[in-house]
């Protein structure tokens, strides 16, 4: 069952940051900006970019929040013929609040979706051994301490509580090998299954147990134009210890995997993810007054996404050792911002995402590929304390060319058990393999407000 429960927690992050299944979309402002900000003075928004600039806040109390709306698309061609996702609307958000303890010295708290996506290659389709739908979700709550240790020069520390929930189906296996076996049984044609239907899948669910880390980072202002900054959000690891597997079956293949797959069924199992630091460097110039530019680098450690491992209670000959093989990943951020007068800020922004994804071990819970990520926004103040903040960013995905991901034919062992020799009558492989070309691309509203006093 080689990518049985693979996409556990990978959902289908088509719009993730540094490709695996991270979100990039913290603040309405910022993603007009190319979701620039680890070197500006954000208020509260702050503590999700860079907790040390927090205290550079002029205010008393701040409070922002955010939704976007994620619409993302991928396209497979296989074989020739195209296959298409048909996926929801993914609604991230974000919250932040601020006050000030002292002048120089201030708290806060933040709520946020770091990670979470989803996406739905239908139930009938040549890939669907590796993945059919997938939704993840993930919330992070952050509490947050900010010192401005002299006038031009702040740190900051924020602790990250995390929980989480995935809900998986998958193909178990293919049509072509389960018909050669149904035809060496003697079963009649009629319940042959046509190419690209799914003869069984497996749904599996489960939440998280909460993940504890850490986000530090600092702020120093060089001069009235310029100012760089660092943040670092550390590794956590959320793992699922009772999730529950069930299988389902379609037309004739039930009487005929029943008495296979029954262990299976209503199962639990347990399986760990990491979600991964963060590293970020960037730096603020503003030439005028009211014109900032602003550029980030953000290292991403998936290196250490070496392999995904998924124990099944009691079902040891389940149990998955999935070669995952990321590697760290860098994502390039540019942003302008332009006070066109005091009530109107207009925006502008690009996000470059280098894949981390092993093109032969390629999932399409996860179609990984570099992605180029335009972006436009305003804000506009009705009144002095209320900013209504909106952005557009487009993804664009650079295609993804032969990319094959390996899955275990069950048919394999069903056909061994009967007769050891039977598969290699049948010329039926113990691992399979799905190659395809990946497109991907979305659009990504987003609507947020600041107010303050």
């Amino acid at each position: 069952m080689r990518g049985t429960i693979s996409a556990l927690f990978l959902g289908a992050a088509l719009v993730a940051g540094a490709e695996g299944y991270q979100v990039n979309t913290f603040s309405a402002k910022q993603e007009g900006m190319g979701h620039t900000g680890v070197a500006m003075k954000l208020g509260a928004e702050s503590q999700l970019f860079n907790p040390g600039a927090l205290a550079f806040s002029d205010k008393t109390f701040e409070l922002s929040g955010a939704v976007s709306a994620i619409s993302a698309h991928a396209k497979a061609t296989h074989q020739g013929m195209a296959y298409k996702t048909s996926n929801g609307i993914s609604t991230p958000m974000n919250f932040a609040a601020s006050f000030r303890i002292f002048n120089n010295f201030y708290g806060g708290l933040a709520f946020y979706t770091p990670y979470g996506s989803g996406i739905n290659w239908g139930e009938n389709w040549p890939g669907a051994v590796l993945s059919q739908k997938v939704s993840i979700k993930m919330f992070t709550i952050q509490p947050t301490l900010s010192w401005r240790l002299l006038p031009n020069l702040s740190v900051g520390a924020g602790l990250t509580v995390s929980w989480g929930s995935v809900n998986l189906d998958k193909g178990l296996m293919g049509a072509a090998s389960l018909n050669k076996l149904m035809g060496a049984l003697g079963m009649p044609p009629e319940m042959m299954y046509s190419p690209g239907v799914t003869p069984a899948s497996v749904n599996l669910q489960g939440k998280s147990n909460l993940a504890v880390g850490y986000s530090v980072g600092a702020l120093w202002d060089i001069d009235k134009r310029w100012s760089i900054g660092a943040s670092f959000r550390s590794k956590t690891t959320l793992t699922v210890d009772k999730g529950a597997a069930s299988v389902s079956y379609n037309g004739a293949a039930e009487s005929l995997l029943t008495p296979v797959l029954d262990n299976l069924n209503h199962t639990n199992f347990k399986a760990s993810l990491p979600a991964p630091y963060v590293l970020t460097f960037g730096v603020a110039y503003r030439p005028i007054e009211n014109l900032t530019l602003a550029f980030d680098a953000q290292l991403n450690g998936w290196g250490t996404y070496k392999y995904l491992d998924i124990e099944f209670a009691g079902l040891d000959a389940f149990n998955q050792h999935l070669v995952k093989n990321y590697k760290n990943a860098m994502t390039y951020h540019l942003g302008a911002q332009w006070g066109v007068t005091r009530r109107l800020d207009l925006r502008l922004g690009l996000m470059v995402d280098t894949s981390p994804c092993d093109k032969q071990h390629y999932n399409p819970e996860t179609p990984g590929q570099t992605r180029i990520e335009p972006s436009v926004g305003f804000s506009f103040r009705p009144l002095k304390q209320l900013s209504i903040d909106f952005a557009f960013m487009y993804v664009q995905g650079c295609g993804q060319k032969n990319a094959t991901g390996e899955y275990d034919d069950l048919v394999y062992k069903i056909a061994a058990q009967t007769n050891p020799a039977l598969p290699g009558q049948l010329g039926i492989e113990p691992v399979g393999t799905f190659t395809a070309d990946y497109d991907v691309h979305a659009f990504i509203p987003a609507l947020g407000f600041t107010y303050s006093f």
